[in-house]
């Protein structure tokens, strides 16, 4: 089974993106984000507040639970999820893993003053920098396929991810 996996920084359109290509493939469309907060019983800031550790934790078994899935699905993965080796190796070996990609300007402008979003705190196009910087080898190496999102509508970003993730698994 084969899910369309979507990774990349907070901005680059894996919530948006990932809803328009599981409605166009008749998907379950999976927020690995939410997943982890349901399993974890608590919100979002109170299991941020014990520690990003702790968060990725919860992260780690969202993802083992969305990929066990009888069906495949369109799964947007948390902008860090990519950063554990363990998760990428599960996430290529169970979907195709597309990479949006994009500015951290376009991010910024995306996400606004990075309210709610703890790593963003203070400087978000700053912060989107050095996250890019540190996570692009992590996103590279769960990659199958690439896809810019700057400048670009979800309508024609989500019909590249059909097309190049559909070509991925023809052979």
């Amino acid at each position: 089974m084969v899910h369309l996996v979507l990774v990349g920084l907070m901005g680059a359109g894996k919530t948006s993106v990932g809803q328009e290509c599981a409605r166009r493939l008749r998907r379950l469309w999976i927020d690995i984000d939410e997943l982890a907060v349901a399993i974890a019983g608590r919100p979002f800031d109170d299991i941020w507040a014990d520690g990003e550790h702790v968060f990725r934790a919860f992260e780690r078994q969202a993802i083992a639970d969305a990929v066990a899935r009888p069906h495949p699905a369109v799964i947007s993965c948390g902008g860090g999820a990519v950063v554990d080796p363990d998760n990428r190796r599960v996430l290529r070996e169970h979907g195709i893993v597309v990479w949006l990609r994009a500015n951290p300007e376009t991010l910024a402008a995306r996400v606004g003053d990075g309210e709610g979003r703890p790593l963003l705190a203070g400087d978000p196009v700053g912060a989107l920098r050095r996250l890019a910087a540190a996570r692009a080898p992590a996103y590279e190496a769960a990659a199958h396929v690439v896809v810019d999102t700057d400048e670009r509508s979800v309508d024609d970003i989500a019909t590249e991810v059909v097309r190049r993730s559909a070509a991925e698994v023809t052979p």
